[in-house]
């Protein structure tokens, strides 16, 4: 049966950012396909929430609350997923972000701190995964990217370079790990997380943001988690260095946020 290629019984994965939205949502698809899952964030109210969703799929969760914008707090849930959880098999790395800025308003510090957090920290983990991938023969990471590192728009010149840098980063470690590791990564759009409240509580903004998605509506975090199931499952076996597009189709930025000409 085709679908038996989207299980991954019995494995062990490592989600960061999970407390809530595409984390928590790609947290729970794994378990709901077969997984134990290391679920880590700030908050631990959040992450004990997920967990329960986790354990309420019939697979265990392993809380570890940390501040991830550490590269070595990245780096140690590694060694907690094998420790706690017997191995590892499966990495997403999910933080990462940085806010809109214009221009003359970005300072380097800004795309120092940006790229520390959606690339130095992923690697941090990727890094520190890489034997116990290497002992599961079949190890996968999935890195979350954005449409901003692929498209231009005012405002996101920290967070798409890093958006960007991360894209390339996967295609980078794709090479370098083959063949016993895959890498890939998803160029998320426009998604309905918290990070979006603003636009989705205004009649107007959604609306806007609609209008200029070709498939008419926001993201929701279970279509990016279905993504990441099958970059990390069997079903993706032969792809590695991938960016997969999950963002409705967009071209251009779906949101104008108003920065003027200098």
């Amino acid at each position: 049966m085709i679908l038996d290629r989207f299980r991954i019984d019995g494995k062990v994965a490592v989600v960061t950012g999970a407390g809530r939205g595409i984390g928590a949502a790609a947290a729970v698809a794994l378990a709901q396909a077969g997984a134990d899952v290391v679920i880590s964030s700030r908050t631990e109210d959040q992450l004990r929430k997920v967990a329960s969703e986790i354990e309420a799929a019939g697979r265990r969760a392993l809380v570890v609350p940390a501040d991830l914008s550490d590269p070595d707090a990245a780096a140690e849930l590694a060694a907690r997923a094998a420790d706690g959880l017997g191995r590892l098999d499966i990495v997403v790395n999910n933080m990462g972000g940085a806010m809109p800025a214009p221009f003359m308003n970005t300072k380097p510090r800004h795309l120092e701190n940006a790229f520390q957090f959606n690339v130095s920290t992923t690697h941090a983990l990727t890094r520190a995964a890489v034997p116990h991938l290497l002992e599961s023969g079949a190890g996968s990471v999935v890195n979350i990217s954005s449409v901003i590192g692929r498209i231009a728009g005012r405002g996101y010149l920290a967070y798409g370079s890093a958006k960007a840098a991360l894209a390339h980063y996967t295609r980078l470690a794709a090479f370098d790990l083959a063949p016993r590791v895959r890498v890939n990564a998803i160029a998320v759009g426009s998604v309905a997380t918290s990070a979006l409240d603003v636009v989705m509580t205004s009649d107007e903004l959604r609306t806007e943001m609609e209008r200029k998605t070709p498939l008419g509506r926001v993201g929701d975090p279970e279509d990016i988690a279905a993504a990441v199931l099958y970059l990390a499952s069997p079903a993706s076996a032969y792809v590695t260095g991938a960016l997969l597009r999950v963002d409705g189709g967009i071209e251009a930025p779906n949101l104008d946020l108003g920065l003027e000409d200098l």
